[in-house]
């Protein structure tokens, strides 16, 4: 984990993968009780952008006391230096501070984005300045509060991480624009709960306590995806997960697509990799069950692909793996 990455990335990435379950990238990050996307969404939502590119949410506390994490580190044991690296340097435990998280990327005018992480939970405010202090950080004021700045650990050019205690037990860590964003609209202004599309595909979410929702065009045109992978992408606007994390594994991944020829190219696309995906299968029964719960559906433009996985699965992983690192026999 270099320096550049070593704040916002971590944390931001374990919303992300933990929220969707499906091991997209390296997990760690996983409020009790049921969550249900009402109306407005969650009160830390007020903190984000109007214009935001990606927001995502995750009940961190739900999902890390879940089977399924506990059956997740055992078929998949990850190393724990960037979270161990990022509990030093900022004091907070990823796994027993925080409750819940909400992360965003908001693309801005000069063609780079900012980054956010707002978390819910209970943090040591004295402790956490005194250690970004030892690492090279400084304090200044902005709105009346105290943000905590590191310029060794740069976000973009001419942006640096930052970090502030929006009230007691919410903190903002990220770029120190979208830190400093996050303070103005603490007094007012147009929040992301004003963006009328973000907000109805929200409302359209399953219940579930880990989503994210994205606007893939804008990443594009902002060049924050790989030309490589943008020019195989199809025409597509927004993107939605959600996802529920307990015994086992449930969710929806959902693309609109600009138009329908658009989607239905997106629909080719994935039957082709379901197709591959069953004969990959092969006689394995834990691979054959996850390959059958995914479901695709979706009309016109929208594009929809669900899956279940049962906590077996997990098992079953977690068997085969053992298996595999056991000494031949003599």
């Amino acid at each position: 984990m270099t320096s550049r990455t070593r704040y916002f990335v971590i944390a931001s990435l374990l919303v992300l993968t933990v929220g969707l379950g499906t091991g997209l990238v390296a997990y760690y990050v996983g409020v009790p009780g049921t969550f249900l996307v009402d109306r407005d969404g969650p009160a830390e939502l007020q903190y984000v952008p109007r214009d935001t590119a990606i927001v995502a949410y995750a009940e961190v506390r739900e999902i890390m006391t879940s089977d399924v994490h506990q059956k997740f580190r055992h078929a998949v044991p990850l190393r724990g230096d960037a979270q161990a690296q990022f509990q030093d340097q900022t004091g907070i435990n990823i796994e027993s501070d925080i409750d819940r998280v909400v992360a965003s990327l908001q693309p801005l005018a000069d063609g780079t984005t900012a980054g956010l992480v707002i978390a819910r939970g209970r943090f040591d405010e004295v402790r956490i300045e005194a250690l970004m202090r030892e690492h090279g950080a400084h304090v200044e004021e902005y709105n009346g509060k105290r943000v905590i700045v590191n310029n060794e650990v740069p976000q973009q050019a001419g942006d640096t991480m930052a970090l502030t205690f929006l009230e007691p037990g919410l903190v903002a860590v990220g770029s120190g624009r979208a830190v400093r964003a996050a303070i103005e609209l603490q007094k007012g202004g147009e929040n992301v709960t004003s963006n009328p599309e973000l907000m109805n595909l929200m409302r359209s979410l399953d219940r579930g306590n880990a989503w994210a929702i994205g606007r893939i065009d804008a990443l594009r045109t902002n060049g924050r995806l790989p030309p490589q992978i943008a020019n195989q992408l199809p025409a597509i606007t927004w993107f939605s997960v959600s996802s529920r994390i307990d015994s086992d594994i449930s969710g929806t991944l959902r693309a609109d697509a600009r138009d329908d020829e658009a989607a239905n190219n997106l629909r080719d696309v994935v039957r082709g990799f379901l197709a591959l995906a069953k004969i990959q299968a092969g006689n394995r029964p834990e691979l054959q069950t996850l390959v059958q719960s995914l479901q695709l559906s979706g009309t016109g433009k929208s594009v929809a692909l669900s899956f279940s996985i049962p906590g077996a699965v997990l098992d079953s992983f977690g068997a085969t793996r053992e298996s595999a690192e056991k000494p031949p026999a003599h």
